[in-house]
């Protein structure tokens, strides 16, 4: 199939940047490069001629809708995408040296987002105003006649009472809310109505003895007290403001006024629930996305866990921590991303960049990066910013592809106080510094840059140490599940190192590492081949054996967990020869074989331990039952078989000795006083001469 030339347009944005059309041409491939001075007004012509027909991707997103426009009103048939190089290459002190990232800005930007699922919240206005004075009547005036409103006070301050009751005022405190935007569910302790005879304040009357439930489409939260969410600001539908702050209160009641009718939002983890590891028969395992989870929107449900996508806020820590892939990021998905990586840094290298380092970053950097090209020195040339939707979402994956890809350092940018921890990228960038120092890389190659100061990003950025680049970058493609693409990029970082070794040690709750047995106590009963979710650990079907395939662990825990003998330990490591090493025998045993029709079951040693604990040592295979020791070496089948033939009776077993009773004992002490009157009276009669 031919390949379509591309079209490319690049604009100096009157002549305030360096163009090198050069470079980009060859970072970019085939294609086919227009360049401006002022292409949205003055050589708008150009524009038109240059874009009938075809995929255009034009280097400017300010004028993004006038270039839009005029595409669908003069029927251009153009597909037009756009990408930013002036804030995040040109309007820089090294803006003579960005050929090769505006190359990559543009390769990356090429890379498409899958159509993404949404789920969808029915809103009918019904709101709860949650306060504790007057200002929340006074919200709730400005607001009822774009609103359902109740208003529940949580004190008892002075308020005035209406003349009308325009909506209902109650009195009582939240205990309790779940629920989402158009279906929340609130329970009131403390419950109570004003009385009708409230005169010169509003008087409450008793309170219920039993706490009241209450529905709601949305909560506005003006109480002053604690949040009624964790990660409150990921609550779609829970607004929340300081009763103070008066300037809070006015964009709260313009938030809530629209809060009517159907509203979509991206559904933003995908989730497989037979790929997850959380728990076999009622063990736990794996916890990672339950731990790093700040909505709450993720709850065990049986041997997975279930995650709601109504409450999910989209950080992706969830997905980024996930070691089998179960959860996975939709936005957009690790094949994407890393595909995205992939054009950029491919296309640097070509324009003949050296040393590239990756900027990842979410909205907040985007704010930072055009504050420090429109003020200050912007970025410098080597540093290539590409934009995520939420930080949370960069795993193992993408740090160990862009080192591979041939980077030389990758920074993460996030606020000076994030709202939420960022734990989980933490642990991940953690590993991934483990990982690039102990191949050659260099240390701290990787690190998280958290400045809400486009002058402090820069200076951490000229600060953050250069690793050593891959000997040979890499080029592969992303392809299949998060787990195969882990390992991928893993194999190609191996493959790339400066200094590649073949195992490194890892912290505890990485998602690699092997499982070591101790075979003097293993029994083999294969609980925990029955608790693995992964297939890590495997049986063979004819020969007693425990397998281990250290590429497919996880290190759930679960086989540790429902070990009954407890000899198995985890060792949290990656080992790069397992990846091609496949399943080791960790322990294998000669199989008894049944006496009657040869069939292999279970182990020689564990019959033997069996026979030896039963021989002449319990009543049914003792004396004249000692042959009935057959039936233990013998398989299921035959052993039932031989049963029913012979008639055993598993339940005969010899006549129970009586108990002796109460009565039993004063019987006998009665039959031995007179056994001994008896005597007495007959020496009596002996010495007198009687007998």
């Amino acid at each position: 199939m031919t390949e379509k030339t591309r079209k490319i347009a690049l604009c100096s944005c009157e002549r305030t940047m360096p163009l090198d059309g050069k470079a980009v041409a060859a970072g970019c491939g085939k294609s086919d490069i227009l360049t401006a001075d002022h292409l949205c007004r003055s050589e708008i012509d150009r524009f038109r001629a240059f874009a009938n027909n075809g995929s255009v991707t034009i280097a400017c997103t300010q004028e993004a809708a006038h270039f839009s426009a005029i595409a669908s009103e003069e029927g251009l048939g153009a597909t037009l995408s756009f990408v930013n190089v002036r804030e995040t290459a040109g309007w820089a002190k090294e803006a003579a040296g960005t050929g090769p990232k505006i190359a990559a800005l543009i390769a990356a930007a090429t890379v498409a987002n899958p159509p993404l699922p949404h789920v969808s919240f029915e809103s009918e206005g019904i709101a709860l105003i949650y306060g504790r004075d007057g200002t929340a009547i006074a919200l709730a005036d400005r607001l009822k006649d774009r609103l359902d409103i109740t208003v529940l006070m949580s004190g008892n301050a002075d308020i005035p009472v209406p003349t009308v009751n325009e909506f209902p005022i109650r009195k009582g405190k939240i205990s309790r809310v779940s629920g989402h935007f158009g279906a929340f569910e609130l329970t009131i302790d403390g419950f109570a109505e004003p009385k009708a005879s409230s005169r010169a304040r509003l008087e409450f009357g008793s309170s219920r003895s039993k706490a009241a439930i209450s529905r709601a489409d949305i909560i506005i939260d003006i109480s002053g007290a604690t949040p009624l969410f964790p990660a409150a600001d990921l609550r779609e539908g829970y607004l929340r403001a300081d009763p103070g702050d008066a300037l809070a209160i006015e964009r709260l009641a313009f938030a809530a006024s629209d809060l009517i009718g159907t509203f979509d939002k991206p559904r933003y983890v995908t989730f497989k629930s037979e790929l997850c590891a959380h728990s076999r028969s009622r063990v736990t395992g794996c916890t990672r996305c339950l731990d790093l989870c700040p909505a709450g929107a993720i709850a065990p449900a049986g041997n997975h866990v279930a995650i709601d996508p109504f409450l999910c806020g989209g950080c992706g820590a969830c997905a980024a921590a996930c070691p089998t892939g179960a959860a996975g990021y939709a936005l957009p998905g690790v094949d994407v991303l890393l595909t995205r990586l992939r054009a950029a840094l491919i296309a640097y290298h070509q324009a003949g960049g050296r040393a590239p380092v990756l900027l990842l970053h979410g909205a907040h950097g985007a704010e930072l990066i055009e504050a420090a090209a429109r003020l200050g020195d912007g970025l410098p040339a080597a540093v290539i910013p590409l934009q995520v939707n939420e930080i949370g979402q960069i795993g193992l994956e993408a740090i160990a592809a862009a080192f591979a890809y041939g980077a030389a350092g990758v920074h993460v940018l996030d606020k000076a106080r994030p709202l939420h921890p960022t734990t989980g990228l933490e642990q991940t960038l953690l590993t991934a510094n483990m990982l690039l120092a102990a191949l050659g890389f260099g240390p701290d190659a990787a690190s998280l840059i958290e400045a809400d100061d486009p002058d402090y990003m820069l200076a951490a950025l000229a600060k953050a140490p250069q690793a050593i680049t891959a000997l040979k970058p890499a080029q592969f493609l992303a392809s299949g599940g998060k787990r195969d693409i882990l390992k991928l990029a893993l194999r190609e970082l191996h493959r790339a190192a400066p200094a590649p070794v073949d195992r490194v040690t890892l912290p505890a709750g990485s998602v690699f590492g092997a499982v070591n047995v101790d075979a003097a106590g293993c029994t083999l009963c294969h609980s925990c081949v029955s608790a693995c979710p992964t297939g890590a650990l495997s049986s063979l079907e004819h020969r007693p054996a425990l397998r281990f395939d250290e590429s497919l662990c996880v290190q759930c825990g679960l086989c540790q967990a429902t070990c009954p003998e407890k000899v198995i330990t985890l060792q949290p490591r990656l080992d790069f020869t397992a990846f091609e090493a496949g399943p080791l025998t960790m322990k294998e045993e000669e199989p008894f074989c049944c006496i009657t029709c040869s069939k292999p079951f279970g182990t020689k040693s564990s019959i033997d331990r069996v026979l030896a604990k039963l021989e002449g040592k319990h009543w049914m295979f003792a004396g004249a039952n000692a042959k009935r020791l057959d039936l233990i070496r013998m398989c299921e089948d035959c052993r039932i078989e031989a049963s029913m033939n012979e008639t055993i009776d598993p339940y005969g077993a010899p006549a129970r000795p009586k108990l002796r009773t109460t009565e039993d004992y004063i019987r006998e002490r009665e039959e031995a006083a007179m056994a001994a009157q008896r005597e007495a009276d007959m020496l009596e009669r002996i010495r007198r001469g009687e007998v």
